[in-house]
């Protein structure tokens, strides 16, 4: 595991691993219109809320997002208010009625650097999982293309440690696109667990649950949490 050597991995470190389903697993993005429509409410809510999506994926039945915010304790209003328009749209056009999805999303919490990059290639990788494509740049419903092509879709803010695969961008999309295939079982264990939280020890030492929620620890005195070990 890690160490946490440097300092500013500490501070505003976390970032959350965003995943739902439908109900009963059934598709519920059947078209083109489908899948651009809930893009189109990821932009919408991103800016609204001021996130940072980094990594995303789209399928048939799911999504997964990693995604930063400012204020983490708006993270339910943000992804309760993103399922309810799309229930909305989803019910108006195919005339139905009912719940959509299976429950309230779940967020890991997740260290940035190393886990972080690690988390997008295991959520990039789900078309190629799937078997829909063999390479993950080749689905055109993920942030895969936004690195592996420069594709800018209006969803996607850059991995901080994007930066580090080369010199220039073609050489960071041609090294990024490596990383994908390079996949990691081990780590794909780690983020298949979104009940617990991925980071180097000191990290998870500063967890901390504030109403439900696993934050990072701040300076001071802060009401009302629950210390976390694992």
């Amino acid at each position: 595991m890690p160490s946490c050597a440097r300092k500013y991995q500490l501070a505003d470190s976390l970032v959350y691993h965003v995943f739902n389903r439908s109900n009963g697993r059934v598709f519920i993005f059947n078209s083109e219109e489908d899948f651009q429509h809930l893009r189109q409410l990821l932009r919408g809510y991103n800016s609204k809320f001021n996130a940072k999506i980094y990594h995303w994926v789209i399928m048939q039945n799911h999504f997964h997002l990693l995604l930063e915010m400012e204020y983490p304790e708006r993270l339910s209003r943000m992804m309760a208010g993103f399922a309810r328009a799309y229930t909305h749209y989803y019910h108006g056009k195919f005339k139905t009625a009912g719940y959509l999805w299976q429950g309230r999303f779940k967020a890991q919490a997740v260290q940035k650097d190393e886990y972080m990059i690690a988390c997008g290639r295991y959520i990039e990788r789900n078309p190629v999982k799937a078997g829909i494509v063999k390479q993950a740049h080749e689905y055109p419903h993920s942030s895969a293309q936004f690195y592996c092509l420069g594709v800018d879709d209006g969803i996607t803010s850059e991995d901080p440690v994007y930066i580090e695969y080369g010199r220039d961008k073609t050489e960071r999309e041609a090294k990024y696109g490596e990383f994908l295939n390079d996949f990691d079982v081990e780590q794909k264990e780690q983020f298949d667990e979104m009940e617990k939280p991925v980071g180097c020890l000191e990290f998870l030492r500063r967890l901390v649950q504030v109403n439900g929620r696993l934050v990072s620890r701040r300076r001071g005195k802060p009401g009302n949490i629950n210390c976390v070990t694992y």
